[in-house]
């Protein structure tokens, strides 16, 4: 078992923005029919009640119409399950993610780890693309990740790049209000925080599969080497047991 996680950002301007949605009940109706049905053999998914973003927000106060963009890190299906449920948010992607997702094959698209099932119809109109936004140098200390897109122009919020697990696969650099601390939500390009100390990749058969294996490596020994000079960075895997029990205990 491991979890899956998606981030709930409060933007002073924009409103709530999420970072990925997670699995969703979608996931199963998209996974109904082979050949899609291998995808919830290979990765069985256990989804409680309640358990579903979009009804998660109501612990804050909101609820799905409130939220007013999705950033997606990259298009597999357990971070773009819950989409269908944000029809008033703008989607922030990578044009190569989405061109990814389309490409013809349902048995290739589900081999990807993609659903098509689970891409938005107007996705055309509501899409935002990381490739085509202003870029903003992240300064030495990020070293060796160089710029990101800027989401809203006003630097809250950069995308950056992390190539390898899968076309189109970025993660999102934010500051918190709270405690200023910066955070750097990494998608799949390190299975765990633990795999970022380490640089510790997957085994190739996985990296493989999906995406493109020295290349992936290659950004999870830049994630290395940041962490390295960086501890005070907070690092979050989507899939990193450490993170959802250092959540689980901020909740409690």
């Amino acid at each position: 078992m491991f979890p899956a996680l998606a981030g709930l950002i409060l933007h002073p301007t924009v409103g709530p923005v999420l970072f990925d949605t997670g699995y969703d009940p979608a996931f199963f109706r998209a996974t109904a029919t082979f050949p899609e049905r291998l995808y919830r053999w290979a990765t069985p998914v256990n989804l409680p009640d309640g358990a579903a973003v979009s009804d998660q927000l109501g612990r804050f106060g909101l609820k799905p119409d409130d939220v007013r963009a999705v950033v997606v890190s990259h298009f597999h299906g357990d971070h773009v399950a819950g989409l269908h449920a944000f029809p008033r948010a703008a989607l922030f992607c990578a044009r190569a993610g989405l061109e990814d997702a389309r490409r013809p094959g349902r048995l290739a698209r589900v081999r990807r780890g993609l659903l098509d099932r689970l891409t938005p119809p107007d996705i055309d109109a509501r899409a935002r693309f990381f490739e085509d936004m202003p870029r903003t140098a992240l300064g030495p200390d990020m070293a060796p990740f160089e710029d990101g897109a800027d989401l809203f122009g006003d630097g809250s919020m950069l995308a950056v790049p992390l190539p390898g697990h899968c076309l189109g696969h970025w993660g999102l650099l934010l500051r918190g209000e709270n405690d200023d601390r910066q955070r750097f939500l990494i998608g799949d390009a390190a299975w765990s925080r633990g795999a970022v100390r380490d640089d510790a990749p997957p085994p190739r058969l996985t990296t493989d599969l999906l995406g493109a294996t020295e290349v992936y490596r290659r950004t999870l020994n830049d994630l290395h080497r940041l962490w390295t000079r960086r501890s005070d960075l907070v690092l979050t895997p989507s899939h990193c047991p450490e993170a959802a029990a250092e959540i689980e205990r901020d909740d409690a």
